[in-house]
């Protein structure tokens, strides 16, 4: 885990028009950026990444298509590895901003995604050029704050990047595993974790209605492992994963609040309306979590589950 390292930044932006949003925007933020990301990039328009003979060496497809090496040594038989980035929206309900509003959202960078930053920068900043949600509204990016470390919290935020003098300056470090240990103070007996948006876990390739300690430590675990390999070029050492999680069924849940949330996307790509829910809510476990605890901290910036990048699977842990 030594070599797993992430950035978080935050997009501050000014709609210079209403912004119509739905109620939970990740999809169409993903969506408007992925298509300013693909305008900006492709140098082959309307073929498809399959069949380009630049998916290993483009931005966009590492981005968005994350192609499995051929020299890959897990996930072969899959097209697509976990991408290296993970959108935060706003979770404000609201869904309609005015002219000259302020509002913002996350972007975590993971391993050496964070080297193409400056794409998608201006990826986001095509974006509001081209408009966003319905009638498409303009917006203007205004600044992008980079979080890292500061002594021993991980809440110290500057700004690299100014809309105004479209200058992008050096960024720190990125916050590492060492990072997340140091931070990581001694775990209470029992946790509590809130799911702020949908959570898509599957245990036994079905999404599960059960999340049990060694259920949610498994998708954690294995997003990591996934992450690491393809993003932080290193495979961890998985020797001690067996032993974890059957320690990971001893911990057991001491109180549970969570409902499933049903929400929609539509695919552009597949020209249909997707149904995307998860659960939401609240859940205590309480054992012995010390082993667990630097997972579950790192876990609250990579998400777990599925759709991480339109931003779903975020929690929180409750102090």
């Amino acid at each position: 885990m030594e070599r797993f390292w992430f950035s978080k930044y935050i997009f501050s932006i000014t709609p210079k028009t209403t912004l119509f949003l739905p109620s939970y925007s990740g999809s169409t933020l993903r969506g408007g950026f992925g298509h300013a990301f693909r305008r900006i990039i492709c140098a082959f328009k309307g073929r498809e990444c399959t069949d380009c003979l630049l998916r290993h060496q483009c931005v966009y497809a590492y981005v968005f298509e994350t192609p499995i090496p051929a020299d890959a040594q897990i996930m072969r038989k899959y097209t697509a590895a976990p991408h290296p980035f993970i959108l935060e929206p706003s979770t404000n309900s609201r869904n309609s901003f005015q002219k000259g509003e302020n509002l913002s959202f996350g972007l975590t960078l993971i391993g050496r995604a964070a080297d193409y930053l400056p794409y998608f920068i201006y990826a986001f900043e095509e974006l509001g050029r081209i408009g966003i949600g319905k009638g498409r509204g303009k917006y203007e990016l205004r600044e992008v704050t980079e979080e890292g470390q500061a002594g021993n919290s991980l809440t110290k935020k500057r700004v690299i990047y100014s809309g105004d003098t479209k200058l992008l300056t050096q960024t720190a470090s990125p916050i590492q595993w060492t990072d997340i240990i140091a931070n990581s103070p001694e775990p209470p007996h029992t946790v509590s974790i809130s799911f702020i948006t949908p959570a898509r876990i599957k245990y036994k390739n079905s999404l599960t209605k059960d999340l049990e300690f060694h259920v949610f430590f498994r998708n954690l675990l294995r997003r990591i492992s996934l992450l690491s390999y393809f993003h932080c070029g290193y495979r961890i050492d998985d020797s001690g994963f067996k032993d974890l999680i059957e320690q990971s069924r001893k911990i057991k849940t001491a109180k549970q609040s969570l409902y499933w949330h049903d929400w929609e996307r539509y695919s552009n790509r597949q020209k249909t309306r997707m149904k995307m829910g998860g659960f939401m809510g609240e859940i205590a476990y309480k054992g012995e979590l010390k082993e667990f605890w630097p997972y579950i901290r790192l876990g609250e910036y990579v998400h777990v589950g599925k759709g991480s990048g339109f931003g779903l699977g975020r929690y929180r842990i409750e102090e």
